[in-house]
C-alpha cells in the first residue's frame, strides 16, 4: 500500500463511520416509538401518564392486556380484521397481477391509454375518492357488511403498477414458447408467469395486508354495529371513556395489532427485499 492510498482509506473509513452513525440514529427514530409502546403497555395507567414519561416500567403489570381481552369481544374483532385483511390481500394478489400481466405482456388497442389511466389514479389522493366510494357502497346496500368492507379495495392502482413493472422483467421468449406449445393465456399466467412473481407478490401482499389491517376510517364509516367492527375501530371506541382515554388499553391493543403485521413481514422479508430490489429492472 502506497502512502497515497492511506489518506484515501482513512477518508473511506471516516465516511463509513459517519454513515453508520446516521443510520443508527435513523433506526432509533423509527424503532423508538414502538419500543416505548411495548414497554408502556406493561405499565399501570398512573405510570403511563407520568410527566416526563419514562422508558422502563417501574411496576410491571399485565392488567392492560387482561382488560383488553375482558372488555372487548376480542375474538370477534380479530376475526373481522383478519377476514377483511386476508380477503383484500388475496384479491389484490390475483386481480393486480392479472391486470399487470395484461398491461405488460398482451397486445391490444388502447393499452398505453389504460396504463396512463393507472398512473393518473396513483396521483389521486384516497380522500378524494372516499365520499364517492361510500355513496356507491351505500346505494348498493352494502353498508355494515363484509362485502362493503372488502369490495372497494380488491384492486388498487399501486398494485397494478408494481406487478406490471415486475412482469416486464420476465422474458417474452418464455411466454411465446408456452404459446407455441398450445397453452392459453390463463394457463400461461397461472402455470408459467405467476410462479416467477413470488418476490413481487410478497411485496404487494405485505403492503396490502399492512394497509388493510391498519385501515381505520373506512371500517369506522361503513360498519354501524359492533359485530362488523375491525380491531382498530373497536380499540379506538372502547379506549375512549366519558372523561378520559384509557391509554393502557390503547397501548396494549396497539401491541396486539402490530404483532400480525410483524409476523407476516418476518416470514416474507426475503421475498419482500428481493421484490423491492428487482421491480422495474429489465
Amino acid at each position: 500500500m502506497t502512502t497515497l492510498d492511506r489518506p484515501a482509506r482513512g477518508r473511506d473509513r471516516a465516511a463509513k463511520a459517519v454513515l453508520y452513525v446516521i443510520l443508527s440514529l435513523g433506526l432509533l427514530v423509527v424503532v423508538g416509538p414502538f419500543v416505548w409502546m411495548a414497554l408502556s403497555s406493561l405499565k399501570p395507567e398512573s405510570e403511563i401518564r407520568d410527566v416526563p414519561p419514562t422508558w422502563w416500567p417501574e411496576t410491571f403489570t399485565l392488567e392492560n392486556f387482561r382488560d383488553l381481552f375482558s372488555r372487548l369481544d376480542f375474538p370477534l374483532f380479530f376475526f373481522n380484521s383478519a377476514l377483511v385483511a386476508v380477503a383484500v390481500t388475496a384479491g389484490n394478489l390475483l386481480f393486480c397481477s392479472l391486470v399487470g400481466y395484461a398491461l405488460a405482456k398482451l397486445r391490444y388497442p388502447g393499452k398505453r391509454v389504460l396504463f396512463l389511466a393507472v398512473l393518473g389514479m396513483l396521483m389521486v389522493p384516497g380522500m378524494v375518492t372516499f365520499v364517492p366510494q361510500f355513496v356507491l357502497v351505500s346505494n348498493m346496500g352494502l353498508t355494515n357488511s363484509y362485502a362493503g368492507l372488502i369490495l372497494p379495495f380488491l384492486v388498487g392502482p399501486f398494485g397494478v403498477f408494481l406487478m406490471r413493472q415486475f412482469l416486464q422483467s420476465i422474458p417474452d421468449d418464455l411466454i411465446e414458447a408456452a404459446r407455441v406449445d398450445g397453452a392459453g393465456e390463463f394457463r400461461i399466467f397461472f402455470r408459467v408467469v405467476l410462479p416467477l412473481c413470488r418476490p413481487a407478490l410478497a411485496t404487494l401482499g405485505i403492503l396490502t395486508f399492512l394497509a388493510s389491517w391498519n385501515n381505520f376510517l373506512w371500517p369506522l364509516v361503513v360498519a354501524s354495529t359492533e359485530d362488523k367492527y375491525t380491531l382498530p375501530v373497536a380499540l379506538a371506541l372502547y379506549s375512549i371513556g366519558q372523561n378520559r382515554t384509557d391509554f393502557g388499553l390503547l397501548l396494549a391493543g396497539a401491541v396486539v395489532v402490530v404483532l400480525p403485521v410483524l409476523i407476516v413481514f418476518l416470514l416474507l422479508q426475503r421475498h419482500f427485499m428481493r421484490g423491492i430490489a428487482t421491480t422495474g429492472l429489465k
